[in-house]
């Protein structure tokens, strides 16, 4: 029993005396006001100026993203701009091409029109050539048949060219009224 006795006088170990329940609660109350006094603002200052941040970032990165927008509009009007100017060459070098296929064509006709010129100039000359070589063996025959109607030689040279020139100007005037 004597182990009962002093089971009963002695406090339980798990429940706190009552002097050092009033010590831990004003050692907690205490610690409850300078948490409260220095701890929390500090705390809310922080969080205050973690938000600030964040939202600063934020407001950033929506700047950014204007500013990414601008630049994107600015790109797409340069294409826009570029693919104007392209489209230009283009046309100006089609335009060039014809102007260029078009002096080509110029000059080649102008190149034909002077060989035909000069093909002409060649026949006219080969006409009058043969104009002239015929007339002298028309003016041959034509003095051999009269020497012969007539039964005497033309001798003098002077009354020969002259014969054989009217004979020859009296062909060429009946020529072209006998082609009408």
């Amino acid at each position: 029993m004597h182990s009962s006795i002093l089971a009963a006088e002695e406090p339980l170990p798990i429940l706190p005396l009552p002097g050092e329940l009033i010590v831990g609660l004003i050692a907690f109350a205490l610690l409850l006001f300078v948490l409260w006094k220095y701890a929390v603002p500090r705390f809310e200052a922080l969080y205050e100026q973690r938000v600030e941040e964040i939202e600063g970032g934020l407001k950033r990165a929506e700047e950014t993203k204007a500013e990414a927008e601008k630049l994107k509009a600015q790109y797409e009007e340069q294409m826009a701009g570029a693919r104007a100017e392209r489209a230009r060459i283009l046309d100006d070098a089609r335009a060039e091409g014809a102007q260029i296929k078009a002096e080509a064509r110029a000059e080649a006709e102008a190149e034909v029109a002077r060989i035909r010129a000069r093909g002409e100039e060649q026949l006219a000359a080969s006409r009058d050539a043969v104009v002239r070589q015929l007339r002298a063996e028309v003016g041959g025959l034509s003095v051999q048949l009269a020497e012969r109607l007539l039964g005497q030689a033309l001798a003098d040279d002077a009354k020969r060219s002259a014969t054989i020139d009217a004979f020859l100007d009296e062909l060429e005037r009946d020529a072209p009224a006998k082609a009408n």
